[in-house]
Parts: C-alpha cells; sequence; structure tokens
C-alpha cells in the first residue's frame, strides 16, 4: 500500500504500524522552511516537524496558517528516512513528524523506538543510565 492508503487504514481503525513507517520512509516528502529553518511546532515539550506528502497538501495547511492563496511556500524535498534517520536525531531536544498537518488524513510519527533512531528515541533512557536496580547495595 502507499504511504496515504497506510494513513487511512489508521483513520479507519486498522492501523499496521511497521507498515505506516515503512512507507513513510520510502516516501518523499516536502518540509516548509521559514528564514531556512525547518518549519516546526512545539506542543508538551515535543518539536513537531512539519512534512507534506504534496504540494497541494502544504497548499492546505498555508491557507489555514492565514495564507494568501496562490502565495509560494519554500520547501525541501527529502525521504522520509533522512527525516527520521538524519534530521531527527540533529535536532535539540525530542522531536517528532507531523504529516499533512491539518488535514483530515494526518499522521504523528512521534520520537520513539521504531520510528527514530535509538539515540532521538524518548522512550529509551541516555546510554549508561539503566532503571535496573543495582544489586550488592544497600
Amino acid at each position: 500500500m502507499s504511504l496515504a492508503d497506510e494513513v487511512a487504514a489508521v483513520h479507519a481503525g486498522r492501523p499496521d504500524p511497521a507498515a505506516l513507517v515503512g512507507e513513510f520512509r520510502r516516501t518523499h516528502v516536502l518540509i516548509p522552511t521559514v528564514n531556512d529553518s525547518l518549519m516546526s511546532t512545539e506542543l508538551d515539550g515535543i518539536r513537531w516537524l512539519y512534512a507534506f506528502t504534496d504540494e497541494e497538501a502544504l497548499s492546505r495547511f498555508a491557507l489555514t496558517r492565514g495564507g494568501e492563496p496562490g502565495a509560494e511556500w519554500r520547501y525541501v524535498t527529502t525521504s522520509g528516512a533522512r527525516v527520521l534517520d538524519v534530521l531527527i536525531p540533529a535536532c535539540e531536544g525530542p522531536t517528532g513528524v507531523a504529516l499533512d498537518a491539518g488535514s483530515e488524513q494526518g499522521a504523528l510519527f512521534p520520537p520513539v523506538a521504531g520510528i527514530v533512531p535509538d539515540s532521538a528515541a524518548v522512550d529509551i533512557p541516555p546510554s549508561g543510565i539503566s532503571d535496573a536496580p543495582h544489586r550488592g547495595e544497600g
């Protein structure tokens, strides 16, 4: 299935998380830029990079943000794999992806293991820190 089909399956209550992430990784997305920075927002301590499946989805988002119809928005095009494997780890703090934000068929890719590299995942403790109890102390 395509990325759009996988997202539709999630919205229909038939999610296949591995297939959804796999299709995102294989798909090229558009990431809007502002002043040479990737456009994002922050919510509850997580930065969300905006990514769009096509110019039409980006245009709809631009209109919801007060953009003029037909106004040009700058963006970069890259693979979903590059977003998850390179861009997310390079961001400061926890960062996920908001795909087709503002649309009825949007999806979130949170910064968790299995989506982003372990080094950028919020559900994996930093290297050298363990939640396991220490033995022989006390």
